[in-house]
């Protein structure tokens, strides 16, 4: 894996998702405290960082004027019911203090399920010479799996990071992973992407 072509994409590790007083909190907290993903994603993007690989961090945002968000599925309803949480400048919207994005950092706000959709973010990596993506975030099934697969479906080689995403429960878990490891590149635990990128 060539480090100069790669990027960290880190979706959604924003209170709403991940704190026990977010949006989804009661749906995802838990789980994520069990798992220890955000600590264990941090480090990784640590040590990404280290091999000069750029860390890109998403947020799902509801802009005032809406920006491309539709509400056509039951959860975006949900969203749309709660559009406050998600201003930019609300705390539900900001990056967890715990993750340790750094200033220099990438972040790209969305209003899809997908990190990529609907933003500059496509354009944006390519510009810069990135073809190939380590997936990190919350939740395996919801945003890591849309994002993966679109992403693939862009051009773009996508390694999904076993052990720096979640779901609610370990066996949807379990099943999206499956689902990603037929959809893009292949499912690495962090210890192998490092190994990947060290070559």
């Amino acid at each position: 894996m060539d480090s100069t072509r790669t990027a960290v994409l880190a979706l959604h590790f924003q209170h709403n998702v991940v704190h026990p007083d977010g949006l989804f909190g009661p749906m995802l907290a838990a789980a994520v405290a069990a798992s220890e993903v955000v600590p264990r994603a941090r480090a990784f993007h640590d040590r990404a960082r280290d091999r000069g690989v750029p860390v890109v961090f998403t947020r799902f945002t509801m802009p005032d004027e809406g920006g491309a968000f539709v509400a056509n599925t039951d959860f975006m309803d949900l969203v749309a019911a709660n559009a406050d949480q998600f201003h930019p400048d609300a705390w539900g919207a900001t990056l967890a203090d715990g993750i340790g994005a750094l200033d220099t950092d990438l972040v790209s706000d969305n209003q899809r399920l997908s990190g990529l959709a609907a933003t500059e973010l496509p354009t944006v990596l390519l510009e810069r010479g990135i073809d190939t993506l380590l997936v990190t975030g919350v939740a395996t099934n919801l945003t890591v799996e849309q994002t993966a697969r679109h992403a693939t479906d862009l051009g773009f080689t996508v390694h999904v990071v076993s052990d720096c995403v979640t779901a609610a429960d370990e066996d949807t878990h379990r099943a999206s992973l499956a689902n990603l490891a037929l959809a893009c590149r292949s499912i690495l635990t962090a210890a192998e992407a490092l190994a990947e990128l060290d070559g």
